[in-house]
């Protein structure tokens, strides 16, 4: 059974959310087929402690004003490394560059459909020292 629509919508604001806060690399996969806890992921990638706190917050803040929807669990603030925000509908993971690429999440869950997100994020960026630098747009420059 495919992921809900308001699983959908709450990985897409997520994914806006995420992106509005300079996350980039963002990925949306519909796992409802192969988890009964939840039906989608959203995996972020973030240059630095501080930033993967400000996605955090702009996740939890944003799902709950546009859906209502509250964390459920949160683990690995305290470390700023890799985030997990638990809404039951859909699991938010927010990693620094280094764990992202030592879990791998989307190559585990490589089967998984992908949930468009693309229209609501700005372009991809490349991990790098700096995240991308933005404009008031939001847009990448």
């Amino acid at each position: 059974m495919p992921a809900t629509d308001t699983a959908i919508a709450q990985a897409r604001t997520a994914a806006r959310a995420a992106s509005d806060r300079l996350g980039y690399d963002i990925v949306a996969l519909d796992v409802s087929g192969q988890l009964v806890i939840t039906d989608a992921f959203v995996i972020v990638s973030a240059n630095n402690e501080r930033q993967v706190g400000a996605i955090v917050d702009a996740v939890e803040e944003a799902l709950h004003r546009e859906h209502g929807a509250k964390v459920i669990r949160r683990e690995g603030k305290g470390e700023g490394h890799w985030v997990l925000l638990d809404f039951g509908d859909i699991i938010v993971h927010v990693f620094d560059v280094e764990d992202r690429q030592f879990y791998a999440l989307e190559k585990l869950w490589q089967d998984c459909p992908a949930i468009g997100v693309d229209d609501v994020v700005g372009p991809p960026a490349e991990a790098s020292a700096e995240a991308p630098e933005r404009g008031a747009s939001g847009a990448a420059r």
